[in-house]
């Protein structure tokens, strides 16, 4: 009924023979497998974001004052909430302090941030263990948000598995991104988790890393890939807009 479709990969999993599988009886046949997708629908890693490299620039300008002085490497931590899909709670809270307690030692900053889906019990945990310690930072929503400042000083990140636009985002700087909780993803989640293992754009956080180690990968370019089809889509039809 549409002439562009664009949506992530794993929006398209349920479509999948796998995906297909997963589903009650009584859905599927509201359900149309295609495999592959018609040439009308394009496909993107990730979720669509602001996050780009003009974008980071201007976030790294407005942010230089807060975070540039700040010991290196800086790691930023982003933390979502659970999902019916990625489901967790203060155990993985708990998980995660042990883990970034032994990293501590390679990193000269952390900064974390709560989303707003993160459940009181996690940041009250985190922020217990962390909130006296000198390296570690924790945004607690009063004042701007630090985020697109994050993407841009950040030299490496820990993510929770359960949102997908913060993986997207952080994926975009090619810096390294490590995961925490994706054994907990289930369905297409667990299929968006797997296409950036694939990628190389994501390892599991451990809390064995060194965070002053660097590793690279191609960056996620969904949003300028998607503007470009739809470009292609207007000039088909004899239209054009300023790019």
């Amino acid at each position: 009924r549409f002439d562009l479709v664009i949506t992530p990969q794993h929006d398209y999993y349920p479509l999948t023979p796998h995906g297909q599988r997963q589903i009650p009886w009584f859905l599927r046949r509201w359900i149309t497998p295609r495999r592959p997708p018609a040439r009308h629908v394009v496909l993107t890693v990730g979720a669509l974001h602001l996050a780009d490299s003009a974008a980071l620039r201007s976030a790294a300008s407005v942010w230089h004052d807060e975070l540039a002085p700040l010991a290196r490497p800086l790691l930023v931590v982003n933390i979502g909430g659970p999902t019916s899909s990625c489901q967790y709670g203060a155990g993985l809270a708990k998980q995660l302090i042990a883990m970034l307690q032994n990293v501590l030692w390679s990193c000269g900053s952390v900064r974390i941030s709560f989303s707003r889906r993160t459940p009181e019990k996690v940041s009250k945990i985190l922020l217990k263990e962390f909130s006296s310690n000198p390296k570690v930072y924790i945004w607690d929503g009063e004042g701007p948000n630090p985020h697109m400042g994050h993407l841009a000083w950040a030299d490496a990140f820990v993510i929770t598995a359960d949102s997908v636009s913060m993986l997207s985002e952080a994926c975009t700087t090619g810096k390294p991104v490590y995961v925490i909780g994706a054994e907990r993803c289930t369905w297409k989640f667990a299929d968006f988790q797997k296409s950036l293992r694939e990628r190389g754009a994501v390892r599991p956080f451990t809390g064995k890393e060194d965070i002053s180690e660097s590793w690279s990968y191609t960056p996620l370019n969904d949003t300028a890939a998607a503007a470009s089809q739809v470009m292609k889509a207007l000039a088909a039809r004899g239209w054009t807009i300023d790019a």
